[in-house]
């Protein structure tokens, strides 16, 4: 396809997206759902911070990741989820059922490279719906808060992949339904999936809740901690270029259905796949501030330079506790710097009301050239000091001894009620309304 042609094409799609009622509706509640995750966000992170004149609850907690960027851009969570699919379905099944899809296949080109042209115009008017997010990034610098910003750049990265994932789910369900109706309760249907996967996994544990790492949801948090997960990136990829695939299958109006079933077999094969081997990626990359996905760097050397196999059977429930504080305060970073290490969930999905009855229960066993420990501790020196005692390595003498201090700031969200609850719907209908006019 020539670049002309090309550019005319995207031409084509952008108007057709700003025709779209759902983009408007999208762009209309954003603002609000931003405003009030700000908001209150910074009300909160005032009264922490000690507003009345009082010293911060706690200030090394306060930092504005978790305080005020992980709620003020759940809002988009909400919209990819909810709001965003709705956009990519309208567009995909007008066309389908006006039968302007058969002159869009006349069309000089493909119709990946079509396809293509929707998939780019999806992420412009998604990168349209993050104005009030930099809105809210630049009060809060008005406000003299503080924002580092790789940390900030990973959240939105993360929500970027998230409305992709979205996106190439609404396409692939508008493109095999009759109707934008049957695609709309198929993408519900998938999300609300995903919400029962994570349900179960919480219960359970083990193998259920490594698949469940890769939901939407679950994805999506190890962004909000600051953590880049290569094979997170790559699995969120794979099924939403897999969408917009199973669109060009389906869409494809010469194609017979044996060949549709075919190609859609072999596309779910391939993502299959894919996830597999990015299961057993484990380059990641801490970029929060506070290092809070990383042991102290002398740790990190020494754990890189263990070449055997580790393992750590746990005998504690799902639901209890402290088996959370593992997962994230001690198994998250080891992931990250034991090459070899496997990770046992002996207690399954008992509840800790009845694991009274395993004597085993709330032990850690930890296992390396055929020797074991155990002990019951999930502090991160204990576990330390475990796996080098099994390694034959003496802990190091001197760690780190520098703490976060955190970025306490008792402010109030000036101004922000009237831009995202007045000023920005207005604009929004006022643009609306000149669009409609041209």
């Amino acid at each position: 396809m020539r670049l002309r042609n090309w550019l005319e094409l995207l031409a084509k799609e952008w108007r057709e997206l700003v025709a779209s009622r759902s983009f408007w509706l999208l762009l209309l509640m954003i603002g609000p759902l931003v405003g009030h995750g700000f908001i209150t966000a910074v009300n909160l992170y005032a009264e922490a911070s000690g507003s009345g004149g009082g010293p911060a609850a706690l200030a090394q907690g306060l930092t504005p990741l978790d305080g005020i960027l992980a709620p003020t851009f759940g809002a988009y969570d909400l919209a990819a989820m909810f709001l965003f699919p709705f956009v990519a379905i309208r567009l995909i099944a007008t066309e389908k059922q006006s039968g302007a899809l058969k002159l869009l296949l006349q069309l000089p080109g493909s119709l990946s490279g079509k396809m293509t042209a929707k998939g780019v115009v999806f992420i412009a008017g998604w990168f349209v719906t993050l104005i009030p997010g930099l809105v809210a990034l630049l009060l809060w610098k008005s406000y003299r808060g503080h924002l580092y910003g790789p940390e900030t750049i990973t959240l939105g990265l993360g929500h970027l992949l998230r409305a992709l994932l979205s996106g190439g789910i609404a396409v692939a369900a508008a493109a095999i339904a009759e109707s934008a109706a049957s695609a709309a309760i198929v993408t519900l249907g998938i999300t609300v999936g995903t919400w029962a996967l994570d349900f179960m996994a919480a219960a359970r544990g083990g193998w259920l809740q490594e698949v469940a790492s890769y939901t939407p949801t679950a994805a999506l948090r190890f962004f909000e901690q600051g953590l880049l997960r290569l094979s997170t990136v790559i699995v969120m990829l794979a099924i939403s270029i897999a969408g917009f695939a199973l669109g060009v299958i389906w869409l494809h109006t010469g194609r017979t259905l044996k060949f549709r079933a075919a190609a859609t077999g072999a596309v779910t094969i391939t993502v299959v796949l894919i996830m597999i081997v990015a299961s057993g990626l484990r380059s990641s990359w801490d970029f929060s501030e506070n290092r809070r996905n990383s042991f102290a760097p002398v740790d990190e050397a020494l754990l890189r330079q263990i070449k055997q196999p580790l393992r750590i059977t746990v005998f504690l429930s799902a639901e209890d506790p402290r088996l959370t504080d593992f997962e994230q305060n001690v198994l998250r970073k080891l992931r990250r710097n034991v090459s070899q290490l496997e990770v046992d969930y002996a207690a399954g999905g008992r509840t800790g009301l009845f694991a009274g009855a395993d004597d085993h229960y709330g032990e850690i066993w930890y296992e390396m050239n055929g020797r074991k420990l155990s002990d019951r501790s999930t502090i991160e020196e204990v576990v330390l000091e475990q796996i080098y005692q099994l390694a034959g390595t003496n802990a190091p003498a001197n760690r780190d001894g520098s703490e976060f201090s955190g970025y306490p700031l008792a402010a109030r969200p000036k101004r922000a009620a009237l831009i995202f609850y007045g000023l920005w719907p207005l604009l929004t209908l006022l643009a609306w309304w000149v669009s409609r006019r041209s």
